[in-house]
């Protein structure tokens, strides 16, 4: 569902902005709580029953994105980015990288010596390659550090806690053809209360990741096609996706890192990949090769890219010369850092009946936008 929701999030910001939707952790917390309701009518349901309602409430949190997005457009994109200076977005986006760290360590640390060839790889040819090498360095860490993982698996190496690289079993299985898994969502008002509450941290994220896509690429995506736009197509990419019993969509960080290393920002390319994408869903078989990459080469590649998101924020409160001599921009910035990489598991609370639970990154963003309207002087102006 990810790669029709980028094709129409395409669509909704003029085929302009270069992001590919991935799922949003954001609503793991929520999916949670509704799979322990036991009153009213999930009092007999399994944790499958209720997964359609879940996403019944995904569907409504996606709706309310076009309330933010409306507000964007009456109020207009200068006076909501007074907001949203670099001393805020700036370390959201090193947040946004470091926070993603701990996951690229555990994925490397199940066989260190694969990670560190997907490592290699990806710095050699992003480095030292040339021509179409040189933008395909994450393609050429993956198929080779794979290669070496086949190779080490007919050795009869294992990883370091003892299991197989290569697991093949779900390959043998797996059909040629077949439709993807999916089914309707349903709808019911406490799911409803639990899920779309999270629509708030979840928008939080997307500024963060329009405006790390923005610097990484150069232009101001936030003004063209405009932040309404971009809310648009993520909010109602959510919604579709929920629809079928999808999970909700976000503009998802690591693209972030993709396009900084690849060096390849044409939005076509991110289409043709959603294309590559929709085919592959209907062939079973090469969803589970793909599943059968170790997590080595995941960790491995993700060194790199999960870096390069922070490295991109740190630029971005370079380039605009955020000026830290002055006490508001540092405490405005340690905030949202420890913020940001401090709730490792979100923030939890109970409002209305309904359980809500703020990511950390969520949490960063409101702390700053809140710093940043509270503390005086602020010396950042929009043309």
């Amino acid at each position: 569902m990810q790669a029709w929701g980028t094709l129409f999030f395409h669509v909704c910001t003029k085929l302009k902005v270069p992001a590919f939707l991935g799922s949003s952790f954001a609503f793991l917390g929520g999916f949670e709580t509704v799979a322990n309701l036991n009153t009213g009518i999930f009092e007999n349901m399994s944790m499958g029953e209720k997964l359609p309602y879940a996403c019944g409430g995904i569907v409504v949190a996606g709706l309310l994105y076009l309330i933010l997005a409306l507000i964007v457009k009456v109020v207009g994109i200068k006076k909501v980015m007074r907001f949203l200076p670099p001393v805020v977005t700036g370390p959201i986006i090193i947040c946004i990288g470091l926070g993603l760290a701990p996951s690229a360590i555990q994925n490397a640390s199940s066989n260190w010596l694969l990670a560190f060839i997907a490592f290699a790889v990806v710095v050699i040819f992003n480095v030292w390659g040339k021509g179409m090498f040189k933008i395909i360095p994450i393609l050429l860490g993956v198929v080779i550090s794979y290669v070496a993982a086949l190779a080490f698996n007919a050795m009869g190496m294992t990883n370091a806690d003892g299991s197989a690289i290569l697991n093949f079993e779900g390959v043998a299985q797996a059909n040629w053809i077949g439709l993807p898994p999916f089914q309707f969502c349903k709808f019911d008002l406490t799911a409803i209360l639990v899920m779309a509450p999270i629509a708030i941290a979840s928008m939080m994220e997307h500024i963060g990741d329009i405006s790390a896509i923005s610097a990484t690429v150069g232009e101001n995506f936030i003004e063209d096609p405009g932040l309404h736009r971009t809310l648009i197509g993520d909010g109602l990419a959510t919604s579709l996706s929920a629809l079928f019993g999808g999970p909700a969509n976000t503009t998802y960080g690591e693209n972030t890192g993709v396009l900084e290393l690849s060096g390849v920002h044409d939005p076509r390319v991110i289409r043709v990949a959603a294309c590559y994408a929709i085919v592959l869903s209907f062939i079973p078989k090469m969803a589970e090769i793909i599943g059968s990459m170790p997590s080595a080469i995941v960790g491995g590649i993700s060194f790199i890219l999960y870096g390069m998101i922070s490295a991109i924020g740190v630029r971005n409160i370079v380039e605009n010369k955020v000026d830290f001599t002055k006490s508001r921009n540092l405490i405005i910035a340690a905030v949202i850092l420890v913020s940001g990489l401090g709730f490792n598991g979100g923030l939890t609370f109970h409002a209305f009946g309904a359980t809500i639970t703020l990511t950390s990154l969520a949490i960063a963003a409101i702390a700053g936008v809140v710093l940043n309207i509270v503390l005086p002087d602020n010396d950042y102006y929009m043309e």
